[in-house]
């Protein structure tokens, strides 16, 4: 969201006609089933319902993958950085369908085209942008990728079905 410091977490602001929110861990932690240690979305600070999120996540050094990946050269793993673009997909989906999201969980079905061009590593924020690109039914399908310092570091298409729990 645009320098909107003084929004309350999850309070919507009206910006060209679209109703758009920030969410904070523990309005995240409602939306996702995700918890320690594979909660990979720490805030997200631009949603828009049906439309798109934006997720952070901050890399740190406590993070428990990094004691084996690498030990002495540690680099956040793709397959965690492509986790944490489903998981902002997944708050997603929960915001946009609102109360009728309740009993339901999203599945993902495929990843496409993931491309991972920079490593992240500890210090790293990464922003996590999901689109979505279309919906059939129950089955959304979403573009994202991820930046640290306004670079993009992954991308990857993919498509989740909204099934009941």
């Amino acid at each position: 969201m645009a320098d909107n410091a003084e929004q309350a977490p999850g309070a919507p602001a009206e910006s060209a006609g679209e109703m758009r929110s920030t969410l904070d861990i523990a309005r995240i932690m409602e939306a996702i089933p995700h918890r320690f240690p594979f909660l990979l979305v720490d805030r997200v600070v631009d949603l828009i319902p049906g439309v798109s999120a934006v997720g952070i996540k901050n890399v740190s050094i406590n993070e428990h993958v990094f004691q084996g990946h690498f030990p002495r050269h540690p680099v956040f793993p793709g397959v965690m950085i492509i986790e944490s673009m489903a998981q902002t997909a997944g708050v997603l989906v929960v915001e946009t369908l609102g109360p009728a999201s309740r009993g339901k969980l999203v599945y993902f079905m495929s990843v496409e085209g993931a491309k991972f061009r920079k490593p992240v590593v500890p210090g790293d924020q990464m922003r996590v942008h999901v689109t979505k690109e279309r919906q059939r039914g129950n089955v959304w399908k979403f573009s994202a990728e991820a930046k640290v310092d306004g670079a993009v570091v992954a991308e990857a298409t993919y498509a989740a079905m909204i099934l009941d729990s």
